[in-house]
């Protein structure tokens, strides 16, 4: 098996997206096995070659903790392995299963913008011709964040104004490094019918007109 299909098998996955969404907490063999529903042997042969990789690193436990693993953030391709993991099977397929789940009517676009330094996801939603209930939104993304062990920033715009936007705004400058996670098309969203201006209005009815 090469180091590249290791990195992607389920095992591996599973055992990251809990560790690296709380890097600096030790998870004993136990407590990882309860919570990526594999076995304690699945959990330790992984580990052991994510702990040679480098990528885990081995945390002292205190008093008569059993022996515990957390994520190495010395490791040469920390950050780059964090950011994958953000934009995949650690936060992105979660928040996208949850939107297209309660939001496939009102969420037509949803890109992941980027992790803050305390670990904050921040969520872009673009809005169809109908709008998510903003209690709804908050209540669904409180509880997915306690699932991922991060919080959530959500921002939620209508397609008009994600169409507008450029390089030159903030938000358009963040969507440049941002990763979609619903694109459109794969929800029942519908986008908005754009009301015509009088400029359109009127040559229509003269191109009408001309024709008759």
């Amino acid at each position: 098996m090469s180091a590249a299909d290791f990195l992607l098998s389920p095992e591996v996955q599973k055992l990251l997206k809990i560790v690296l969404a709380k890097p600096a907490t030790p998870f004993p063999a136990d407590a990882l096995a309860k919570a990526t529903k594999l076995t304690v042997e699945e959990v330790e042969r992984t580990q052991e070659h994510l702990l040679k990789s480098g990528i885990l690193s081995r945390c002292k436990p205190s008093g008569d903790a059993p022996d515990a693993v957390c994520a190495n953030t010395s490791f040469i391709f920390y950050r780059e392995l964090r950011g994958i993991a953000l934009k995949s099977f650690a936060a992105a397929e979660p928040i996208r299963a949850m939107l297209r789940s309660k939001f496939k009517d009102s969420v037509l676009r949803a890109f992941v913008l980027g992790e803050e330094p305390d670990g904050t996801v921040e969520l872009l939603v673009v809005h169809g011709d109908t709008m998510p209930g903003e209690r709804d939104m908050a209540a669904a993304c409180q509880k997915l964040s306690a699932a991922i062990g991060r919080h959530l920033k959500v921002q939620v715009i209508a397609s008009r104004r994600y169409a507008a936007l450029t390089a030159d705004d903030a938000l358009g400058a963040k969507l440049a490094a941002a990763f979609e996670v619903i694109a459109q098309g794969k929800t029942k969203a519908r986008a908005p019918v754009e009301r015509e201006g009088l400029f359109q209005s009127a040559r229509k009815k003269l191109a009408a007109l001309a024709r008759s």
